[in-house]
């Protein structure tokens, strides 16, 4: 059986520190002002949930995800997009010509046009680093362990036992594009 890499992000566990970005940033090598792929351009965005006076904040990390039909793919006039036959979806920056068609079809905003380079650029879930056997550097360096990855498909994996749980969700799963980035939310919000 083949892989399906993908994250669980545990919105219980989740700061709001942007290490994530940070990890993404160092791995990547982005210019200055650029964070190449995770949580694109700081996208990690606070979300207040609840009523007064049971008010908290909870933090909801937006990255590329690897969509089971990416958008992105389709749009690409030079095929410089591919999905691996693992879910992860790739920009091809030998064949990207910056046309930005990518940019536009992407409903999650997860591609970014770097100026410096004249390519779009996204999350590729660390794909240098899964051939090697590790994981992806934003995951380990979140500091507080909330960011879940794994296969989907080996049912001994964290995330896939984490998947099992009626209380996880992705973002506009109306779209039909097959997000492998779950959320899972906070404690108050799974008692309701």
């Amino acid at each position: 059986m083949s892989k399906r890499y993908g994250f669980i992000i545990d919105q219980e566990r989740c700061i709001g520190c942007n290490a994530c970005t940070v990890a993404c940033r160092i791995e990547h090598e982005s210019p200055e002002g650029f964070i190449k792929v995770f949580t694109q351009n700081s996208e990690i965005k606070d979300a207040p949930t609840g009523g007064f006076p049971d008010l908290s904040m909870v933090w909801i990390p937006k990255l590329c995800n690897h969509c089971e039909f990416p958008p992105c793919i389709y749009s690409c006039p030079v095929d410089a997009i591919d999905k691996r036959a693992d879910g992860i979806v790739i920009i091809d920056e030998q064949i990207c010509d910056g046309c930005k068609a990518c940019i536009s079809a992407c409903p999650y905003n997860a591609i970014a046009f770097n100026e410096e380079s004249g390519i779009a650029q996204k999350c590729n879930l660390c794909a240098h680093r899964i051939d090697q056997g590790l994981e992806p550097f934003c995951a380990l360096c979140c500091e507080g362990q909330a960011i879940y990855f794994g296969d989907f498909n080996d049912p001994t994996s964290k995330v896939s036992k984490l998947l099992k749980e009626n209380n996880l969700f992705r973002l506009k799963e109306d779209l039909g594009t097959n997000p492998l980035i779950y959320y899972s939310p906070p404690m108050k919000k799974r008692e309701l």
